[in-house]
């Protein structure tokens, strides 16, 4: 029994043995592989840096307004008896629009003016027999004041008749009329939109910080979703001369021509104030920077020689970013001209990192959209 349990115990020891040095083994054979790796080459884009100009810009946004603007309105209630214009249609300094019934005031009007002779030569002929003293101050104060009465009465009812002709106060283009012909209006009622819309204006704000940076006369250019790629170019007219104290932002106005009316009041539009050009600049797309909490950085390739064999690695630099157009940014830093930087494949990189220039079309959009 005993020699049975010691052969038992023998082959035991045996297979056990083999079992850790099978592993040893395996251990040892990966240690080797490692070691004996090749070192990891990370594919990356570059491109050669140069100096170039930029044209530095304060960035905004705001509305675009007409150069006068109004909602034609009734200051007398009545009732319309002529429309005198179509619907989206230019109208002139003065052109009448909207007329509302005045028979009542022109037949006041009519009976006023009958009188008037009369009183005025009572007032004459009493004003003669007073110097004659044939008469009292009073009968020839009478006589004045009635005569005086009834020219202001109507002086009253041609204003009122004037009043009910609803004119265009400047030329400009109307809207689409609220009202039709035989409607009775109460006072205030909104008609249709005059708008000059010959030259539109911008109002945005820029921060205080900014303020040195601005002055009248200053060029612009415009940009509204309706014509994504077409810049419309204006001027500051006008700079608020306070700063809200809530925002510390200043309110900016400019003018820009629309003389293809293009532009419409109450669009969303972004505004670029030009600022001086900016020549020998280091400009790089923003896909070859690093964004970080801690700091932004780019990779800069260089050369080196390793066991007789030409190696491309990269070194890592930080950078500033000092401004941002588009996928351009404008930075600063160690960099020089002819530097090549690392345009893409950087997240896989770290300092001294191996890598391998190679064509990236991916980037590249293609000359035409594919068709569905």
């Amino acid at each position: 029994m005993k020699k049975w349990t010691l052969i038992m115990l023998i082959i035991a020891l045996l297979v056990f043995g083999s079992v850790i040095g099978f592993n040893l083994m395996v251990k040892n054979k990966i240690a080797d592989a490692i070691a004996n790796m090749p070192e990891k080459e990370s594919p990356v884009t570059v491109m050669t840096l140069a100096t170039e100009k930029w044209q530095p810009t304060i960035n905004a946004i705001g509305f675009v307004e007409p150069n006068q603007g109004v909602t034609i309105a009734n200051e007398l209630a009545g009732t319309i008896s002529n429309i005198n214009f179509e619907n989206g249609t230019e109208v002139q300094l003065g052109q009448n629009l909207i007329l509302l019934d005045s028979a009542v005031e022109k037949a006041n009007l009519k009976s006023k003016r009958v009188q008037l002779p009369a009183a005025k030569a009572d007032y004459k002929r009493l004003s003669l027999l007073y110097k004659q003293n044939s008469v009292s101050k009073q009968d020839l104060d009478n006589s004045e004041s009635k005569y005086l009465t009834l020219q202001a009465d109507i002086e009253s009812l041609a204003a009122t008749i004037d009043r009910r002709a609803i004119d265009a106060p400047f030329a400009g283009l109307v809207g689409i009329r609220s009202v039709n012909l035989g409607e009775y209006l109460q006072v205030g009622t909104d008609i249709v939109r005059l708008e000059d819309i010959s030259t539109m204006k911008i109002r945005f704000t820029v921060p205080q910080n900014q303020l040195p940076r601005i002055s009248k006369g200053q060029t612009i250019y415009v940009y509204v979703d309706a014509y994504p790629e077409h810049p419309f170019e204006g001027q500051i007219s006008a700079i608020e001369p306070a700063v809200f104290y809530q925002s510390g932002l200043i309110q900016i106005q400019a003018t820009i021509p629309n003389i293809d009316t293009k532009l419409r009041s109450g669009m969303f539009a972004r505004v670029a104030v030009q600022l001086p050009e900016m020549t020998e600049q280091f400009i790089l797309p923003q896909t070859a920077i690093n964004f970080t909490l801690y700091g932004n950085s780019i990779y800069r390739l260089y050369e080196t020689e390793e066991k007789g064999e030409t190696i491309k690695r990269v070194q890592q630099l930080n950078i500033e970013v000092l401004e941002r157009n588009g996928n351009n940014a404008l930075v600063s830093g160690k960099l020089a001209a002819n530097d090549i930087i690392v345009t893409s494949g950087q997240i896989r990189l770290n300092n001294n990192s191996k890598v391998k220039v190679t064509e990236d079309n991916a980037i590249t959009p293609p000359t035409t959209m594919p068709q569905l």
